[in-house]
């Protein structure tokens, strides 16, 4: 399936409602396929209402040229304003794909009966601005099974599985496919340019890059062109490569890829509550037959939407992002993004 990005909507840049605005800026701190961001928020007049639509100029169309990626990020973005409205006292009411044959307007999000946030939701409200993306090795103590537990229990809160991959044989094939994927992106030179493109001040950090991508057991983005310039890792850090952990979905429906992406938020939120940041190795998704591959092999039948690492690091860098002025906008005028 593929989604549409030519969605209308309503936009004109004039000022927002406060709660819009906290809304927003929530939204913005959701993770997307090298920092592109791919959302646009619109705000219904005086608070009443926040819509999440899909930016399909924003898209990263050699790496996800179908946009499941991109719609998870926004599933992410969901989940973040969910946990923002929970904040001003309100249930959000949740309204997924609101208007048939739009697939672009992914979300309407509308507050409900008044009621005080959880513990829990206090906890990944706080989490929100400390939750980044790892790219390298992680320090050698496991993440704490209890943890785990808590992480798959909150995955399958928003109907996604999240499935550890510890058995050796399991861990080296999902490793040899994420190295083969990987190599494929690399011989594709616009494949290879479009992740170079991705880095800078608006993108991916270059500090965050510098380790070299195949320093652990799976295989990561070449964004500095190692492979290019055949430099080699000065050192594998294969002990240091954290929890391997792949999030499914029992359909592959552009819902399914909304609610993984919320449910990709709810557990990077109570991981990075209790210290641990996860890295990103989704390029066997990216291939038809390898996406196949893991399907059967690896998670039972389900659609595997995310492949992902979890750990802990002394180190982490910001990533930037758009200001909301920039990615918010009201709803009193047509327009197409």
């Amino acid at each position: 399936m593929s989604v549409s990005y030519e969605s209308p909507g309503r936009a004109s840049h004039v000022r927002p409602g406060h709660a819009a605005l906290h809304l927003a800026r929530a939204a913005s701190l959701a993770p997307s396929p090298h920092n592109s961001q791919p959302w646009l928020f619109a705000e219904e007049g005086h608070d009443h209402g926040f819509e999440v639509h899909l930016h399909g100029r924003r898209q990263v169309m050699l790496t996800d040229p179908g946009g499941r990626e991109a719609v998870i990020a926004c599933g992410a973005a969901l989940f973040n304003v969910r946990i923002a409205v929970r904040q001003l006292g309100f249930r959000p009411a949740v309204d997924l794909l609101p208007e048939p044959g739009n697939s672009g307007y992914l979300a309407h999000v509308g507050y409900a009966a008044h009621a005080p946030a959880t513990p829990e939701e206090a906890l990944l409200a706080r989490a929100m601005p400390h939750r980044h993306t790892h790219r390298g090795p992680f320090a050698p103590e496991p993440v704490p099974d209890i943890l785990l537990d808590e992480l798959r229990d909150h995955a399958r809160a928003e109907g996604a599985d999240l499935q550890i991959i510890d058995e050796p044989e399991k861990l080296r094939l999902l490793a040899d496919l994420v190295r083969t994927a990987e190599d494929v992106h690399r011989a594709d030179p616009r494949h290879a340019a479009e992740i170079v493109r991705s880095v800078g001040p608006e993108g991916v950090p270059v500090e965050a890059c510098r380790r070299h991508p195949d320093a652990t057991l799976l295989a990561g983005r070449d964004y500095l062109e190692f492979a290019r310039y055949r430099i080699r890792p000065s050192r594998r850090w294969i002990g240091r490569t954290g929890t391997v952990a792949v999030l499914s979905t029992p359909y592959d429906s552009c819902t399914d890829w909304l609610r993984s992406g919320q449910a990709l938020q709810r557990v990077l939120l109570h991981a990075a509550a209790h210290n641990v940041v996860a890295a990103f190795h989704t390029q066997p998704l990216e291939l038809a037959a390898l996406r196949a591959e893991i399907r059967t092999r690896l998670v039972g039948g389900r659609f595997p939407q995310v492949v992902l690492r979890l750990g802990r690091t002394a180190r982490m860098w910001r990533t930037s992002r758009r200001r909301t002025i920039e990615v918010l906008v009201d709803d009193a005028v047509p327009v197409r993004w």
